[in-house]
């Protein structure tokens, strides 16, 4: 009988087996890599961790923009990331260039951030305020000191301790690099007269270092106090430390949350005069960025870009280029939901549109079409497909943000109690997410419908002292934050391989409880039966 059960056990499950997988066949994607960015690094790190779901491999090396413009050129990798074109002529460079056909994609937005650490009382100051001239001034060795007039001014008469600052900078060929010296040229030129350099000029006092994960490290150790930095608003999430709120044109002190970058960017001009150039085709112009008189907005907002390779060479075959096409498909929209908790802003719709139309030149990559309402940006709004719903939503300042009031968090109370715009920061492979979780709280006053509380409690959680970036009492609802290379989305392919198995569990259980009974009954009337048989014989 066991024999028999176990036999009708393994063929149903057999057959389970068989009708669940039957029907449905894993893409085969070949391996693909790239190099480039660390502005966008921690956004791609996410991407990268969310395809291995659908059996894809893509590797990313954080090298810098030049470095990544450069190994494309020489065709020694499938993509590159750059948050400028080629062209730029720096500082004792050569002016870069490729020969290789390629094309440009938007792949996300995002602030370029200045975060520090300062303390005061042996407690982190989160409530930072600078001026775009007086950040200039720090970063070409004018001020020196944090308890300068015009860091003073900044704050609202607030002096802060008399201790060196300490400038980090990118000893590497930077993308993060040239988007600040960019606004410091366009906005600040009496000040930086080192025009537009992606190799940031060394002066005395300065620190520097090679990448993004090295500058975030530098300042939030416990040996950087006095430290300040350039880099993309992920790095500080990660550490769950502090960036200075940039003044704007409207006279309000802004942070680089992914609303206010998308507010800022509603002004960026994206160039589509000419399809056919691939060196100007969808890059951006900032100026109007720059110059947003939004009360929201940030100032230091750009995007970063994908360069795509447009013919077979070196490395790309058509199966490679079938897996970058599908990559990129996969980051130019359900990629974009996790923009705003990793410390970047999603790209809008017309920048998704375009980016698809660009992948559709690399050889041997689908040809797909854009469906927006299975999108789920953060950005769409079905209701009205010409807008940017997260600018439309984004929660203004407070009165205490503005020049002549505040800073927030000197009046006395506390500063509110709300989660973060979007959950917990994210992180590079390297640096694990520290941030905190969904918190709970009453959000954003001036925009009910956003969970986000106070931009200076990142973590979510209770009330919050903005000085020190502590709990005033209890604290709830916070939670910790998870490395992007240690996460990964739920996609459609794991959620079948769970729905199979479960399937199968399914089956197999209902084989229990219908088949084995009727068997085992059978086998007990057979010898019940056998048995009076062989009682009536004597």
């Amino acid at each position: 009988m066991v024999r028999r059960i176990a036999a009708v056990l393994a063929s149903a499950v057999l057959l389970a087996l068989s009708a669940a997988t039957g029907p449905a066949h894993a893409q085969a994607y070949i391996p693909i890599s790239g190099s480039g960015s660390t502005w966008s690094a921690n956004a791609i790190a996410q991407w990268i961790a969310d395809v291995k779901s659908f059996g894809m491999q893509v590797n990313y090396s954080s090298v810098g923009s030049s470095r990544g413009r450069q190994d494309f050129a020489a065709n020694l990798t499938h993509f590159g990331v750059s948050e400028i074109p080629y062209g730029i002529k720096d500082n004792n460079h050569n002016t870069d260039k490729s020969d290789r056909p390629y094309a440009y994609m938007p792949i996300v937005a995002g602030g370029t951030s200045f975060m520090y650490h300062l303390k005061v009382g042996g407690q982190l100051v989160r409530n930072l305020r600078l001026s775009g001239e007086t950040i200039a001034k720090i970063f070409t060795g004018k001020i020196t000191n944090w308890a300068d007039d015009a860091i003073t001014a900044d704050n609202n008469g607030r002096k802060l301790p008399s201790k060196k600052i300490i400038p980090i900078v990118r000893s590497d060929g930077s993308g993060t690099s040239a988007q600040f010296t960019m606004w410091m040229m366009k906005q600040h030129g009496t000040i930086w007269n080192n025009g537009v350099t992606s190799y940031f000029p060394i002066f005395p006092g300065s620190v520097a270092k090679g990448n993004s994960t090295e500058m975030a490290t530098y300042i939030s150790a416990q040996y950087g106090e006095g430290a300040i930095g350039y880099v993309e608003y992920s790095y500080a999430r990660a550490q769950n430390f502090p960036v200075a709120k940039v003044l704007n044109k409207a006279g309000f002190y802004t942070e680089p949350t992914d609303y206010n970058v998308a507010v800022a960017l509603t002004q960026a001009q994206i160039d589509k005069s000419n399809p056919n150039d691939p060196a100007t085709y969808l890059t951006q112009i900032l100026d109007g960025v720059y110059n947003n008189a939004d009360k929201r907005a940030y100032p230091l907002s750009s995007y970063s870009y994908m360069i795509l390779p447009t013919s077979l060479s070196g490395q790309l075959t058509e199966a490679t280029g079938k897996t970058l096409g599908a990559f990129g498909y996969y980051f130019l929209c359900q990629g974009q939901q996790k923009a705003g908790p990793l410390g970047y802003s999603p790209l809008p719709l017309n920048l998704v549109q375009a980016g698809y139309e660009q992948v559709h030149k690399i050889p041997g990559s689908e040809k797909k079409s854009l469906n927006a309402a299975g999108c789920n940006n953060p950005t769409f709004d079905p209701a009205n497909p010409g807008s940017n719903k997260l600018a439309a939503t984004a929660p203004f300042p407070k009165d205490c943000d503005q020049v002549g009031k505040g800073p927030c968090g000197t009046e006395g109370g506390s500063s509110g109690a709300g989660g973060g715009t979007g959950g917990g920061a994210g992180g590079s492979g390297s640096a694990g997410g520290a941030g905190g979780g969904a918190g709970g709280g009453a959000g954003e006053p001036n925009n009910p419908a956003n969970g986000a509380g106070d931009p200076n409690n990142p973590s979510g959680g209770g009330a919050i002292d903005p000085l020190t970036g502590e709990p005033i009492g209890g604290a709830s609802g916070g939670g910790g934050g998870a490395g992007a290379s240690a996460v990964s989305t739920e996609l459609a392919a794991s959620r079948a391989a769970t729905d199979t198995a479960l399937g199968v569990l399914a089956v197999v259980e209902l084989l229990l409880v219908l088949v084995v009974p009727a068997i085992v009954a059978r086998t007990v009337i057979k010898r019940r039966t056998a048995r009076a048989d062989h009682e009536g014989t004597y």
